[in-house]
């Protein structure tokens, strides 16, 4: 027992530490939290749920043969406790959970190690864990890790995800047969009969308040009576999968709180962590912080929400923890720094080199150029270059990395070649290195604009009957139902965009999904891109350059001209599974493809290009573009 401030209580079935703000109950040795007792709430946490109570890891895997993205769900029971740390400011619990071929198919087959550190005075906790994959164990998929939270349905009403994103939320019991109605997918609900009138005719789906890794550092609730916050801090992205554009669920409904490490939620397939029989592999997840503020005045309330920005702050400054024992964790002297300035040299721009501003610079585990993307298995560590291009990338991990960008306003992909070893506490200066993007001749006309997004086109209102009040005024992409909208605007014939007539922000619809002709029938859908060259060079060849913002099994098929030539010009064959569309995002996963015209294909006057999603298995197949570009030959100024 420590002393008095921070105590620690063992008993059969329990473990309970108190540091003089909160206490905490964990079951023994299963380390599932029962418990957080905090200014004056008995529990912080739900207990009387069907399912699902309390605090918690868990993981969803598959075995190796799986082609789904989801297999069995288990909320990890530890069997063994330790008390690493105790003394008069910290404890350090190890909730450890060991793997044989006795539970080989029961569980997945991973060491888990779940580390929970409180210190005195403290109005929260950390957690991280450590997974490690032996050579004695057989293949599988890690699907999904995270920790979640299920908090008391009496207390916690309030939501806050960004400054702008927070309200009121309906009730877990809202979503019920009876009071909801399912609509396209069991996450999304049309409130008809809610609790709370207010609510009544929004839908409500979880996938509407995601975040990308980048922006996903505090999210959580706010009790009103007594004025309570519940706050999720995670101060750094490296052990989270997919790169900084990666997005993942917040808070939602129930109320729930997360603390997300691997999905492949608006990846798809390709970021299931896929393991092979005796491969070896480890990884530290975490920490992350679990905070709690009050206020005594409770019309200061939504002030929570500050605070807890504040406290988030305070979090990424302090990043690499010192305290984690664990030997996995490296601290601020054993990792080490990169720096550098990126260029960006597209000559049919600039005659000089221009500054890549406000790109994404990162490492990530050695592959091509983009694969960051894809990346499930290592750390990644990312930064933000200024307006001169220069970056440092500091608290980096020892081991051997690629360099990646991307930069704002160009397509495409940057990848240092060299692989770039780092050891303890080097600092490596790279000087000035030059991203070349993709590019064969002058531009002759875009659509668009290079961000990986398609949020600058067309996004339709939302069918009234489906509407979420939050996203009337701002992201109306994350509105319920936008897909049928394309349907209603095109009932018979498809979109057609004329270069120099069409505005993009108004005639190019974000996303071109299928066209539903009867009960779960669907038609594929041909776009039209109109564009006139007067004097066409039939010798030469053009680059035609399209990037997409997202597919989802959707096959692309690209023809000049002649709307039946077979085969087309291109046909990308079924990619993507990022599910964007349907989950509210305006991007999932980047791709980039070229597409040769050759000059006699042309025609002296106006042209047409047709782009045809051919997949129609259901309407959630479909794309999003980026941007769209035809390149004249080399030998051209530019000029139609």
């Amino acid at each position: 027992m420590s002393s008095t401030g921070l105590l620690l209580k063992a008993q059969n079935d329990y473990v309970v530490i108190n540091n003089g703000v909160v206490e905490i109950t964990w079951t023994n040795p299963g380390g599932i939290i029962k418990g957080i007792k905090y200014k004056g709430i008995d529990n912080l946490l739900e207990k009387k749920n069907k399912d699902l109570n309390g605090g918690f890891w868990d993981l969803n895997w598959s075995e190796p043969s799986s082609t789904k993205t989801r297999g069995k769900f288990d909320t990890i029971q530890g069997t063994d406790l330790q008390v690493i740390v105790e003394n008069e400011e910290q404890i350090e619990l190890s909730f450890t959970r060991m793997w044989s071929s006795e539970v080989q198919g029961e569980q997945a087959p991973l060491y888990i190690d779940r580390r929970f550190v409180v210190f005195r005075d403290v109005p929260g906790f950390y957690s991280y864990a450590i997974f490690e994959h032996t050579k004695d164990m057989p293949a599988f998929h890690l699907n999904t890790t995270r920790i979640a939270f299920m908090l008391n349905k009496e207390k916690f009403h309030y939501m806050v995800i960004t400054d702008d994103r927070q309200r009121f939320m309906p009730s877990a019991e809202d979503r019920l047969p009876g009071r909801g109605e399912p609509l396209a997918y069991p996450e999304a609900v049309l409130l008809v009969d809610p609790i709370e009138p207010e609510f009544k005719g929004e839908v409500d789906d979880k996938y509407q308040y995601s975040l990308e890794n980048k922006d996903n550092q505090v999210h959580g609730w706010i009790c009103f009576d007594p004025p309570v916050g519940f706050w999720q801090i995670t101060p750094s992205n490296e052990f989270r999968t997919g790169g900084p554009f990666k997005q993942d669920l917040t808070s939602h409904v129930n109320p729930t709180t997360l603390a997300i490490f691997l999905t492949s939620h608006y990846a798809g397939t390709e970021l299931l962590v896929k393991f092979e029989t005796g491969e070896e592999w480890k990884k530290v997840l975490g920490p992350v912080f679990t905070y709690f503020n009050s206020v005594s005045d409770k019309e200061m309330a939504l002030s929570l929400w500050d605070d807890a920005k504040r406290q988030m702050n305070e979090e990424v400054q302090s990043w690499p923890y010192s305290f984690p024992t664990s030997e996995e964790f490296p601290k601020c002297g054993q990792r080490g720094i990169v720096r550098g300035r990126l260029l960006v040299q597209d000559r049919y721009l600039s005659k000089e080199n221009l500054p890549g501003k406000a790109a994404s610079v990162g490492l990530a585990a050695p592959g091509d150029a983009g694969s960051w993307q894809r990346e499930n298995k290592g750390y990644q560590f990312w930064t933000t270059t200024d307006e001169d291009g220069c970056f440092v990338i500091k608290n980096i991990r020892a081991g051997s990395y690629n360099l990646y960008g991307v930069v704002p306003g160009f397509i495409g992909d940057y990848k240092y070649e060299v692989v770039i070893t780092l050891t303890e506490g080097c600092d490596i200066e790279l000087g000035e290195i030059v991203y070349e993007p993709p590019r064969d001749g002058p531009t002759l006309w875009e659509i668009g604009t290079p961000d990986r997004s398609a949020a600058e086109f067309y996004i339709p209102d939302p069918n009234p009957k489906y509407v979420n009040k939050l996203y009337l005024t701002q992201d109306k992409f994350r509105q319920y139902g936008l897909w049928e909208r394309y349907a209603e605007l095109y009932p018979e014939n498809d979109l057609v965009y004329t270069v120099g007539v069409s505005d993009y922000q108004k005639d190019w619809f974000f996303a071109q999904v299928n066209r539903e002709i009867g009960d779960n029938v669907y038609q594929s859908t041909t776009w039209q891109i109109k564009f006139k060259i007067d004097n066409v060079d039939q010798g030469g060849s053009y680059t035609l350059r399209v990037a997409l913002a997202a597919s989802n099994h959707a096959e692309l098929q690209v023809r000049i001209n002649d709307p039946t030539a077979d085969p087309p010009l291109l046909s990308t064959g079924e990619i993507g599974g990022d599910n964007a569309i349907a989950r509210h995002a305006i991007h999932g996963i980047y791709w980039l493809f070229t597409v040769t015209i050759p000059g006699s294909l042309l025609l002296g006057g106006e042209n047409t290009i047709f782009l045809t999603q051919a997949k129609t298995a259901n309407t959630f197949q479909g794309i999003m573009y980026d941007y769209i570009r035809l390149e004249g030959p080399s030998c051209l100024n530019g000029n139609l």
